[in-house]
Protein backbone atom coordinates (compact mmCIF):
# COMPACT_ATOMS: atom_id res chain seq x y z
CA UNK A 1 0.00 0.00 0.00
CA UNK A 2 1.44 3.60 -1.01
CA UNK A 3 1.84 5.91 1.42
CA UNK A 4 0.21 9.26 0.45
CA UNK A 5 2.28 12.18 0.30
CA UNK A 6 -0.29 15.01 0.83
CA UNK A 7 -1.66 16.24 3.84
CA UNK A 8 -5.50 15.89 2.63
CA UNK A 9 -4.91 12.60 1.51
CA UNK A 10 -3.42 11.56 4.70
CA UNK A 11 -6.11 13.27 6.53
CA UNK A 12 -8.73 10.81 4.02
CA UNK A 13 -6.89 7.73 4.59
CA UNK A 14 -6.82 8.24 8.13
CA UNK A 15 -10.41 8.57 8.81
CA UNK A 16 -11.50 5.79 6.56
CA UNK A 17 -8.99 3.43 8.54
CA UNK A 18 -11.09 4.16 11.56
CA UNK A 19 -13.94 4.55 10.25
CA UNK A 20 -14.81 2.03 8.61
CA UNK A 21 -14.09 -0.75 10.75
CA UNK A 22 -15.80 0.68 13.12
CA UNK A 23 -19.01 0.65 11.30
CA UNK A 24 -18.85 -2.64 10.22
CA UNK A 25 -18.38 -3.41 13.72
CA UNK A 26 -21.37 -1.70 15.40
CA UNK A 27 -23.35 -2.80 12.81
CA UNK A 28 -22.24 -6.12 12.98
CA UNK A 29 -22.68 -6.89 16.47
CA UNK A 30 -25.68 -7.11 18.95
CA UNK A 31 -24.64 -4.21 20.87
CA UNK A 32 -27.61 -2.03 21.78
CA UNK A 33 -27.59 1.11 19.27
CA UNK A 34 -27.07 3.91 21.82
CA UNK A 35 -27.15 7.48 20.52
CA UNK A 36 -23.45 8.25 20.64
CA UNK A 37 -23.31 5.18 18.73
CA UNK A 38 -25.82 6.34 16.17
CA UNK A 39 -24.05 9.71 15.57
CA UNK A 40 -20.69 8.55 15.41
CA UNK A 41 -21.96 5.90 12.52
CA UNK A 42 -24.03 8.93 10.48
CA UNK A 43 -20.92 11.04 10.80
CA UNK A 44 -18.62 8.29 8.98
CA UNK A 45 -21.52 7.44 6.96
CA UNK A 46 -22.13 11.63 5.45
CA UNK A 47 -18.11 11.34 5.42
CA UNK A 48 -17.69 9.08 3.15
CA UNK A 49 -20.52 9.72 0.89
CA UNK A 50 -18.58 13.43 0.35
CA UNK A 51 -15.34 11.57 -0.57
CA UNK A 52 -17.66 9.46 -3.22
CA UNK A 53 -18.87 12.96 -4.64
CA UNK A 54 -15.00 14.35 -4.97
CA UNK A 55 -14.11 11.52 -6.77
CA UNK A 56 -17.21 11.68 -8.94
CA UNK A 57 -16.03 15.45 -9.75
CA UNK A 58 -12.51 14.82 -10.25
CA UNK A 59 -13.31 12.20 -13.06
CA UNK A 60 -15.62 14.50 -14.93
CA UNK A 61 -12.75 17.63 -15.17
CA UNK A 62 -10.25 15.25 -16.46
CA UNK A 63 -13.09 13.86 -19.26
CA UNK A 64 -13.61 17.59 -20.28
CA UNK A 65 -9.82 18.29 -20.56
CA UNK A 66 -9.06 15.33 -22.67
CA UNK A 67 -12.44 16.24 -24.81
CA UNK A 68 -11.71 20.07 -25.02
CA UNK A 69 -8.10 20.14 -26.01
CA UNK A 70 -5.55 22.71 -26.95
CA UNK A 71 -7.05 25.94 -27.61
CA UNK A 72 -8.89 25.61 -23.92
CA UNK A 73 -5.58 24.49 -22.27
CA UNK A 74 -4.97 28.49 -21.10
CA UNK A 75 -8.46 28.21 -19.07
CA UNK A 76 -8.48 25.20 -18.23
CA UNK A 77 -4.84 25.70 -16.00
CA UNK A 78 -5.85 28.96 -14.70
CA UNK A 79 -8.90 26.30 -12.96
CA UNK A 80 -7.03 23.34 -12.21
CA UNK A 81 -3.37 24.76 -11.41
CA UNK A 82 -3.68 28.41 -9.76
CA UNK A 83 -0.23 28.16 -8.35
CA UNK A 84 1.51 27.73 -11.17
CA UNK A 85 2.82 31.51 -12.50
CA UNK A 86 2.01 32.75 -16.43
CA UNK A 87 5.18 33.92 -16.84
CA UNK A 88 7.19 30.98 -17.62
CA UNK A 89 9.52 30.95 -14.51
CA UNK A 90 9.31 27.38 -14.08
CA UNK A 91 12.13 24.91 -15.32
CA UNK A 92 11.83 22.02 -17.26
CA UNK A 93 12.19 18.48 -15.81
CA UNK A 94 15.94 17.70 -15.03
CA UNK A 95 17.83 14.89 -17.06
CA UNK A 96 19.45 11.84 -14.89
CA UNK A 97 22.76 10.62 -15.51
CA UNK A 98 21.74 7.36 -17.00
CA UNK A 99 19.91 9.78 -19.98
CA UNK A 100 16.00 9.21 -18.19
CA UNK A 101 14.37 11.90 -17.39
CA UNK A 102 12.24 12.25 -14.22
CA UNK A 103 8.42 12.67 -14.43
CA UNK A 104 7.37 13.84 -11.39
CA UNK A 105 3.60 14.67 -10.50
CA UNK A 106 3.54 18.57 -11.66
CA UNK A 107 2.94 19.43 -14.85
CA UNK A 108 4.77 22.43 -16.45
CA UNK A 109 3.07 25.11 -18.44
CA UNK A 110 4.35 28.68 -20.26
CA UNK A 111 1.58 30.82 -20.66
CA UNK A 112 1.95 34.49 -21.86
CA UNK A 113 0.18 37.29 -20.15
CA UNK A 114 -2.87 38.16 -22.56
CA UNK A 115 -2.68 41.82 -22.88
CA UNK A 116 -5.58 43.78 -21.54
CA UNK A 117 -6.77 46.43 -24.06
CA UNK A 118 -9.13 48.74 -22.35
CA UNK A 119 -12.70 49.44 -24.06
CA UNK A 120 -13.33 52.44 -26.21
CA UNK A 121 -16.74 53.99 -24.51
CA UNK A 122 -18.43 55.75 -27.03
CA UNK A 123 -17.74 59.46 -26.28
CA UNK A 124 -15.47 59.71 -24.12
CA UNK A 125 -12.58 59.79 -26.76
CA UNK A 126 -12.01 63.18 -28.72
CA UNK A 127 -11.95 62.46 -32.38
CA UNK A 128 -9.13 64.12 -34.03
CA UNK A 129 -10.91 66.94 -36.12
CA UNK A 130 -9.22 66.93 -39.86
CA UNK A 131 -9.20 68.81 -42.74
CA UNK A 132 -12.15 68.22 -45.15
CA UNK A 133 -11.27 68.28 -48.78
CA UNK A 134 -13.64 68.34 -51.51
CA UNK A 135 -13.47 66.03 -54.55
CA UNK A 136 -13.94 67.82 -57.97
CA UNK A 137 -13.85 66.82 -61.45
CA UNK A 138 -12.39 69.33 -64.39
CA UNK A 139 -12.87 69.00 -67.31
CA UNK A 140 -10.92 69.92 -70.42
CA UNK A 141 -10.14 73.52 -71.50
CA UNK A 142 -10.96 74.68 -67.92
CA UNK A 143 -9.03 76.13 -65.16
CA UNK A 144 -7.86 74.91 -61.86
CA UNK A 145 -6.44 76.31 -59.13
CA UNK A 146 -4.46 74.18 -57.60
CA UNK A 147 -1.14 73.18 -55.54
CA UNK A 148 1.33 70.65 -56.39
CA UNK A 149 0.98 68.09 -53.73
CA UNK A 150 -2.69 68.28 -54.83
CA UNK A 151 -1.64 66.90 -58.02
CA UNK A 152 -2.24 63.18 -59.06
CA UNK A 153 0.94 61.62 -60.42
CA UNK A 154 -0.79 61.83 -64.06
CA UNK A 155 -1.62 65.18 -64.19
CA UNK A 156 1.28 66.16 -62.28
CA UNK A 157 3.31 64.73 -65.54
CA UNK A 158 1.20 66.49 -67.70
CA UNK A 159 1.41 69.86 -66.96
CA UNK A 160 5.13 69.00 -66.19
CA UNK A 161 4.76 69.94 -62.49
CA UNK A 162 7.51 69.19 -60.35
CA UNK A 163 5.83 67.16 -57.82
CA UNK A 164 7.76 65.23 -54.74
CA UNK A 165 7.14 61.61 -54.45
CA UNK A 166 6.22 61.95 -50.72
CA UNK A 167 3.59 64.70 -51.77
CA UNK A 168 1.81 63.06 -54.75
CA UNK A 169 -2.01 62.77 -53.82
CA UNK A 170 -1.57 64.06 -50.25
CA UNK A 171 -2.28 67.47 -48.40
CA UNK A 172 0.39 70.82 -48.49
CA UNK A 173 3.64 69.82 -47.28
CA UNK A 174 6.32 72.71 -46.34
CA UNK A 175 8.27 74.10 -48.81
CA UNK A 176 5.86 73.79 -51.55
CA UNK A 177 5.13 76.37 -54.20
CA UNK A 178 2.11 78.94 -54.22
CA UNK A 179 -0.68 78.34 -55.91
CA UNK A 180 -1.01 78.27 -59.77
CA UNK A 181 -3.81 78.01 -62.17
CA UNK A 182 -3.80 74.95 -64.41
CA UNK A 183 -5.24 75.18 -67.71
CA UNK A 184 -6.57 72.38 -69.84
CA UNK A 185 -4.17 70.60 -72.04
CA UNK A 186 -2.36 70.03 -68.91
CA UNK A 187 -6.22 68.65 -66.93
CA UNK A 188 -7.43 65.87 -68.96
CA UNK A 189 -11.21 64.36 -68.61
CA UNK A 190 -9.88 61.45 -67.64
CA UNK A 191 -9.04 62.20 -64.39
CA UNK A 192 -11.59 63.06 -61.51
CA UNK A 193 -9.57 62.56 -58.55
CA UNK A 194 -8.34 66.31 -58.09
CA UNK A 195 -8.50 67.45 -54.79
CA UNK A 196 -9.11 70.97 -53.99
CA UNK A 197 -9.42 72.57 -50.19
CA UNK A 198 -12.77 73.69 -49.54
CA UNK A 199 -14.39 77.32 -49.88
CA UNK A 200 -13.20 79.31 -47.48
CA UNK A 201 -16.12 80.43 -44.87
CA UNK A 202 -17.50 83.85 -45.48
CA UNK A 203 -16.89 86.68 -43.36
CA UNK A 204 -20.63 87.28 -43.47
CA UNK A 205 -22.32 84.41 -40.81
CA UNK A 206 -25.43 83.59 -41.00
CA UNK A 207 -26.16 79.86 -38.92
CA UNK A 208 -30.33 80.33 -39.07
CA UNK A 209 -32.24 79.66 -42.15
CA UNK A 210 -33.16 83.29 -42.85
CA UNK A 211 -31.07 86.88 -42.25
CA UNK A 212 -32.47 89.07 -39.58
CA UNK A 213 -35.96 90.61 -40.77
CA UNK A 214 -34.45 94.14 -41.62
CA UNK A 215 -31.78 93.24 -43.75
CA UNK A 216 -33.11 92.51 -47.32
CA UNK A 217 -31.92 89.73 -49.48
CA UNK A 218 -30.14 92.55 -51.81
CA UNK A 219 -28.51 93.67 -48.23
CA UNK A 220 -26.80 90.28 -47.42
CA UNK A 221 -25.87 89.84 -51.09
CA UNK A 222 -23.79 93.20 -51.21
CA UNK A 223 -21.82 92.75 -47.84
CA UNK A 224 -21.27 89.07 -48.60
CA UNK A 225 -20.04 90.68 -52.30
CA UNK A 226 -18.06 93.19 -49.84
CA UNK A 227 -16.82 91.35 -47.61
CA UNK A 228 -15.57 88.60 -49.85
CA UNK A 229 -15.18 89.22 -53.45
CA UNK A 230 -11.87 89.13 -54.64
CA UNK A 231 -10.21 92.44 -55.63
CA UNK A 232 -9.64 92.56 -59.43
CA UNK A 233 -7.96 96.19 -59.18
CA UNK A 234 -6.99 99.22 -57.07
CA UNK A 235 -8.17 102.76 -58.04
CA UNK A 236 -7.34 106.28 -56.11
CA UNK A 237 -10.25 107.80 -55.37
CA UNK A 238 -10.32 111.07 -54.61
CA UNK A 239 -10.16 111.68 -50.87
CA UNK A 240 -8.32 113.53 -47.73
CA UNK A 241 -8.19 110.67 -45.74
CA UNK A 242 -6.40 108.24 -48.04
CA UNK A 243 -9.49 106.04 -49.06
CA UNK A 244 -9.03 103.48 -52.01
CA UNK A 245 -11.24 102.20 -54.26
CA UNK A 246 -11.42 98.65 -54.56
CA UNK A 247 -12.90 96.96 -58.15
CA UNK A 248 -14.48 93.62 -57.10
CA UNK A 249 -14.74 90.48 -59.64
CA UNK A 250 -18.10 90.00 -61.33
CA UNK A 251 -20.70 92.19 -63.12
CA UNK A 252 -23.01 94.80 -62.16
CA UNK A 253 -25.83 93.05 -63.31
CA UNK A 254 -29.06 93.66 -61.05
CA UNK A 255 -29.25 95.99 -58.80
CA UNK A 256 -25.69 96.38 -57.63
CA UNK A 257 -24.25 99.57 -58.65
CA UNK A 258 -20.41 99.73 -59.90
CA UNK A 259 -18.10 102.18 -61.15
CA UNK A 260 -18.29 100.65 -64.69
CA UNK A 261 -19.17 97.12 -65.60
CA UNK A 262 -17.68 95.74 -62.22
CA UNK A 263 -19.15 96.57 -58.81
CA UNK A 264 -16.46 98.58 -56.36
CA UNK A 265 -16.21 99.27 -52.75
CA UNK A 266 -14.49 102.24 -51.15
CA UNK A 267 -12.23 101.07 -48.46
CA UNK A 268 -11.72 103.56 -46.03
CA UNK A 269 -9.05 103.72 -42.97
CA UNK A 270 -9.68 101.78 -39.18
CA UNK A 271 -10.62 104.89 -37.53
CA UNK A 272 -13.57 104.57 -39.66
CA UNK A 273 -15.06 101.19 -38.37
CA UNK A 274 -18.22 102.98 -36.68
CA UNK A 275 -19.36 102.95 -40.66
CA UNK A 276 -20.46 99.71 -40.11
CA UNK A 277 -21.96 99.86 -36.71
CA UNK A 278 -24.40 102.78 -38.41
CA UNK A 279 -25.04 100.78 -41.32
CA UNK A 280 -26.50 98.07 -39.36
CA UNK A 281 -28.64 100.69 -36.95
CA UNK A 282 -29.89 102.36 -39.81
CA UNK A 283 -31.20 99.07 -40.99
CA UNK A 284 -32.77 98.13 -38.13
CA UNK A 285 -34.07 101.36 -36.82
CA UNK A 286 -35.96 101.22 -40.66
CA UNK A 287 -34.21 104.52 -41.80
CA UNK A 288 -33.05 102.29 -44.80
CA UNK A 289 -30.87 105.04 -45.65
CA UNK A 290 -27.08 104.46 -45.60
CA UNK A 291 -25.10 102.45 -48.21
CA UNK A 292 -24.28 98.35 -47.12
CA UNK A 293 -21.07 98.55 -45.47
CA UNK A 294 -18.97 95.75 -43.62
CA UNK A 295 -15.32 95.15 -42.36
CA UNK A 296 -12.42 93.99 -44.04
CA UNK A 297 -8.89 92.91 -43.85
CA UNK A 298 -6.88 94.09 -47.14
CA UNK A 299 -4.34 91.75 -48.53
CA UNK A 300 -2.68 94.62 -50.07
CA UNK A 301 -2.16 97.18 -46.54
CA UNK A 302 0.80 95.75 -44.99
CA UNK A 303 -0.92 97.17 -41.44
CA UNK A 304 -2.98 94.02 -41.43
CA UNK A 305 -5.89 96.53 -39.67
CA UNK A 306 -9.13 95.20 -40.72
CA UNK A 307 -11.11 98.99 -42.28
CA UNK A 308 -14.57 99.66 -43.56
CA UNK A 309 -15.76 98.93 -47.11
CA UNK A 310 -18.45 100.77 -48.41
CA UNK A 311 -20.67 99.89 -51.34
CA UNK A 312 -19.67 102.26 -54.22
CA UNK A 313 -22.75 103.71 -55.99
CA UNK A 314 -22.89 104.82 -58.96
CA UNK A 315 -26.36 106.52 -58.99
CA UNK A 316 -25.76 108.90 -56.41
CA UNK A 317 -26.06 112.81 -57.47
CA UNK A 318 -22.35 114.70 -57.82
CA UNK A 319 -21.28 116.43 -55.38
CA UNK A 320 -19.48 119.78 -55.19
CA UNK A 321 -15.82 120.22 -54.04
CA UNK A 322 -16.52 122.40 -51.37
CA UNK A 323 -19.58 121.13 -48.67
CA UNK A 324 -19.23 117.45 -50.90
CA UNK A 325 -22.88 118.09 -51.05
CA UNK A 326 -25.24 117.53 -53.82
CA UNK A 327 -27.04 120.78 -53.14
CA UNK A 328 -26.36 123.84 -51.39
CA UNK A 329 -27.96 124.83 -48.62
CA UNK A 330 -27.03 126.79 -45.66
CA UNK A 331 -28.08 126.60 -41.83
CA UNK A 332 -30.57 129.51 -41.99
CA UNK A 333 -32.12 127.87 -45.28
CA UNK A 334 -32.23 124.76 -43.99
CA UNK A 335 -34.66 126.09 -40.59
CA UNK A 336 -36.56 128.25 -43.01
CA UNK A 337 -37.71 125.00 -45.04
CA UNK A 338 -37.95 122.67 -41.47
CA UNK A 339 -40.72 125.44 -41.00
CA UNK A 340 -42.25 124.96 -44.45
CA UNK A 341 -42.37 121.30 -44.20
CA UNK A 342 -41.46 121.29 -47.29
CA UNK A 343 -43.03 118.54 -50.05
CA UNK A 344 -45.14 117.04 -47.32
CA UNK A 345 -48.46 115.25 -48.42
CA UNK A 346 -47.64 116.13 -52.01
CA UNK A 347 -48.00 119.66 -51.28
CA UNK A 348 -45.53 121.50 -53.92
CA UNK A 349 -43.80 124.32 -52.09
CA UNK A 350 -43.70 128.22 -53.32
CA UNK A 351 -40.20 129.69 -54.43
CA UNK A 352 -39.89 132.08 -51.62
CA UNK A 353 -40.28 128.92 -49.17
CA UNK A 354 -36.46 128.44 -49.83
CA UNK A 355 -37.39 124.87 -50.12
CA UNK A 356 -35.14 121.90 -51.67
CA UNK A 357 -35.89 119.01 -53.49
CA UNK A 358 -35.76 116.92 -50.30
CA UNK A 359 -38.38 116.02 -48.52
CA UNK A 360 -39.23 117.40 -45.12
CA UNK A 361 -39.04 113.74 -43.22
CA UNK A 362 -35.53 113.36 -44.74
CA UNK A 363 -34.61 115.87 -41.89
CA UNK A 364 -36.13 114.06 -39.13
CA UNK A 365 -34.18 110.57 -40.06
CA UNK A 366 -30.74 112.22 -40.33
CA UNK A 367 -31.25 114.09 -37.22
CA UNK A 368 -32.31 111.32 -34.91
CA UNK A 369 -29.59 109.20 -36.57
CA UNK A 370 -26.80 111.78 -35.99
CA UNK A 371 -27.77 112.42 -32.87
CA UNK A 372 -27.54 108.47 -31.96
CA UNK A 373 -24.16 108.27 -33.48
CA UNK A 374 -23.02 111.83 -32.72
CA UNK A 375 -22.14 112.80 -36.37
CA UNK A 376 -21.59 116.29 -36.65
CA UNK A 377 -20.22 116.68 -40.16
CA UNK A 378 -23.75 117.36 -41.82
CA UNK A 379 -25.70 119.67 -39.42
CA UNK A 380 -22.30 121.22 -37.38
CA UNK A 381 -19.60 121.15 -39.76
CA UNK A 382 -18.09 124.03 -37.20
CA UNK A 383 -18.60 122.02 -33.78
CA UNK A 384 -20.27 124.68 -32.71
CA UNK A 385 -22.76 122.52 -30.39
CA UNK A 386 -20.54 120.72 -28.29
CA UNK A 387 -17.00 120.95 -27.00
CA UNK A 388 -14.95 119.82 -29.35
CA UNK A 389 -11.44 117.50 -29.58
CA UNK A 390 -8.23 118.98 -30.97
CA UNK A 391 -8.91 115.34 -32.93
CA UNK A 392 -11.92 116.27 -34.52
CA UNK A 393 -12.05 117.95 -38.31
CA UNK A 394 -13.35 121.23 -37.17
CA UNK A 395 -10.03 122.18 -34.99
CA UNK A 396 -7.86 120.15 -37.39
CA UNK A 397 -9.25 122.50 -40.41
CA UNK A 398 -10.10 125.48 -37.81
CA UNK A 399 -13.50 125.79 -38.26
CA UNK A 400 -14.44 126.62 -35.03
CA UNK A 401 -14.35 130.47 -34.57
CA UNK A 402 -17.01 130.48 -37.15
CA UNK A 403 -19.92 130.05 -34.42
CA UNK A 404 -20.42 133.49 -34.20
CA UNK A 405 -22.24 133.42 -37.74
CA UNK A 406 -23.86 130.32 -37.91
CA UNK A 407 -26.86 131.04 -40.48
CA UNK A 408 -23.98 131.59 -43.13
CA UNK A 409 -22.52 127.99 -42.38
CA UNK A 410 -23.17 125.56 -45.42
CA UNK A 411 -24.27 121.69 -44.49
CA UNK A 412 -22.39 119.19 -46.28
CA UNK A 413 -22.36 115.60 -46.83
CA UNK A 414 -25.79 116.23 -48.05
CA UNK A 415 -26.38 113.65 -50.94
CA UNK A 416 -29.25 112.99 -53.45
CA UNK A 417 -29.86 110.49 -56.13
CA UNK A 418 -30.11 111.11 -59.14
CA UNK A 419 -33.58 109.52 -60.22
CA UNK A 420 -34.45 110.29 -57.04
CA UNK A 421 -33.86 113.48 -55.40
CA UNK A 422 -36.40 113.63 -52.94
CA UNK A 423 -34.66 111.05 -50.10
CA UNK A 424 -31.26 111.43 -48.81
CA UNK A 425 -28.79 109.11 -48.94
CA UNK A 426 -26.69 109.25 -45.60
CA UNK A 427 -22.57 109.23 -46.34
CA UNK A 428 -19.79 109.60 -44.26
CA UNK A 429 -20.97 108.32 -40.97
CA UNK A 430 -18.29 108.36 -38.66
CA UNK A 431 -19.74 108.08 -35.42
CA UNK A 432 -18.01 109.15 -31.75
CA UNK A 433 -18.87 106.83 -29.08
CA UNK A 434 -16.40 108.31 -26.69
CA UNK A 435 -18.33 111.47 -26.26
CA UNK A 436 -19.93 112.31 -22.92
CA UNK A 437 -23.73 112.75 -21.44
CA UNK A 438 -23.06 116.04 -20.81
CA UNK A 439 -21.23 117.13 -24.02
CA UNK A 440 -24.41 116.06 -26.18
CA UNK A 441 -24.67 117.70 -29.52
CA UNK A 442 -28.22 119.10 -29.41
CA UNK A 443 -27.73 121.38 -32.04
CA UNK A 444 -28.22 118.19 -34.11
CA UNK A 445 -32.16 118.28 -33.12
CA UNK A 446 -32.84 122.21 -33.42
CA UNK A 447 -35.47 123.10 -35.40
CA UNK A 448 -37.16 119.17 -35.54
CA UNK A 449 -40.71 119.12 -34.61
CA UNK A 450 -41.38 115.13 -35.98
CA UNK A 451 -39.66 111.93 -35.62
CA UNK A 452 -40.42 108.41 -37.36
CA UNK A 453 -42.77 106.19 -35.54
CA UNK A 454 -40.68 103.11 -36.45
CA UNK A 455 -37.45 104.27 -35.34
CA UNK A 456 -39.00 105.54 -31.92
CA UNK A 457 -40.63 102.65 -31.35
CA UNK A 458 -37.58 100.20 -31.52
CA UNK A 459 -35.47 103.06 -29.45
CA UNK A 460 -38.64 102.26 -26.96
CA UNK A 461 -39.06 99.19 -26.80
CA UNK A 462 -36.08 97.65 -24.98
CA UNK A 463 -34.64 95.29 -27.98
CA UNK A 464 -32.24 97.27 -29.73
CA UNK A 465 -29.79 95.41 -27.87
CA UNK A 466 -30.67 92.09 -29.12
CA UNK A 467 -31.31 93.37 -32.20
CA UNK A 468 -27.75 95.34 -32.62
CA UNK A 469 -26.11 91.98 -31.12
CA UNK A 470 -27.60 89.89 -33.53
CA UNK A 471 -27.14 91.90 -36.93
CA UNK A 472 -23.31 92.84 -35.87
CA UNK A 473 -22.16 89.34 -35.16
CA UNK A 474 -22.93 88.42 -39.18
CA UNK A 475 -20.17 90.71 -39.73
CA UNK A 476 -17.51 88.08 -38.77
CA UNK A 477 -14.20 90.58 -39.23
CA UNK A 478 -15.96 93.87 -37.15
CA UNK A 479 -16.93 92.02 -34.31
CA UNK A 480 -13.38 90.64 -33.61
CA UNK A 481 -12.18 93.59 -34.28
CA UNK A 482 -13.71 95.48 -31.35
CA UNK A 483 -13.26 92.58 -28.92
CA UNK A 484 -15.89 90.10 -29.54
CA UNK A 485 -19.16 90.41 -27.41
CA UNK A 486 -17.72 91.89 -24.91
CA UNK A 487 -16.76 94.99 -26.74
CA UNK A 488 -19.68 95.58 -28.82
CA UNK A 489 -21.57 95.73 -25.58
CA UNK A 490 -19.73 98.84 -24.31
CA UNK A 491 -20.47 100.76 -27.99
CA UNK A 492 -24.48 99.54 -27.38
CA UNK A 493 -24.03 100.93 -23.95
CA UNK A 494 -23.59 104.42 -25.71
CA UNK A 495 -26.18 104.26 -27.90
CA UNK A 496 -28.64 102.71 -25.38
CA UNK A 497 -27.83 105.33 -23.19
CA UNK A 498 -28.65 107.80 -25.81
CA UNK A 499 -31.51 106.46 -27.17
CA UNK A 500 -33.43 107.15 -23.43
CA UNK A 501 -32.13 110.81 -23.75
CA UNK A 502 -33.89 110.92 -26.51
CA UNK A 503 -37.27 109.47 -25.66
CA UNK A 504 -36.62 112.12 -22.91
CA UNK A 505 -36.18 114.96 -25.26
CA UNK A 506 -39.28 113.87 -27.34
CA UNK A 507 -41.49 114.03 -24.31
CA UNK A 508 -40.26 116.84 -22.57
CA UNK A 509 -40.30 119.01 -25.98
CA UNK A 510 -43.58 117.34 -27.50
CA UNK A 511 -42.18 116.41 -30.83
CA UNK A 512 -44.52 114.45 -32.91
CA UNK A 513 -43.96 110.87 -33.12
CA UNK A 514 -45.44 110.12 -36.96
CA UNK A 515 -45.63 107.33 -39.45
CA UNK A 516 -43.07 108.05 -42.22
CA UNK A 517 -42.89 105.72 -45.13
CA UNK A 518 -44.00 107.71 -47.75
Amino acid sequence: MTCPDKPGQLINWFVCSLCIPRVCKLWSSRRPRTRRNLLLGTACAIYLGFLVSQVGRASFQHGQTTERGAPHSRDISKVLFPEIPLDGTLAPPESQDNGSTLQPNVVYITLRSKRIKPANIRGTVKPKRRKKYAVVSVAPRQEALVKPSFILQEVAQAADAEVPGYAQGYLTKVGERPWRVLRGPGIRSGVSNLRQPRARESNIRIYSESAPSWLSKEDIRRMRLLADGEVASILPAVSKSGAHLLVLEGSTSGSVPGCGPSPCGLLKQPLDMSEVFAFHLDRILGLNRTLPSVSRKSEFIQDGHPRPIILWDSSLASASNDSHSSVKITWKTYQKSLKQKCWLNGRVPRPEWGCTEIHHHEWSKMALFDFLLQIYNRLDTNCCGFRPRKEDACIQNGLRPNCDDQNSVTLAHIIQRKNDPRHLVFINNKGFFDRSEDNLNFKLLEGIREFPDSAVSVLKSQHLRQKLLQSLFLDKVYWESQGGRQGIEKLIDVVEQRARILVTYINAHGVKVLPMNE
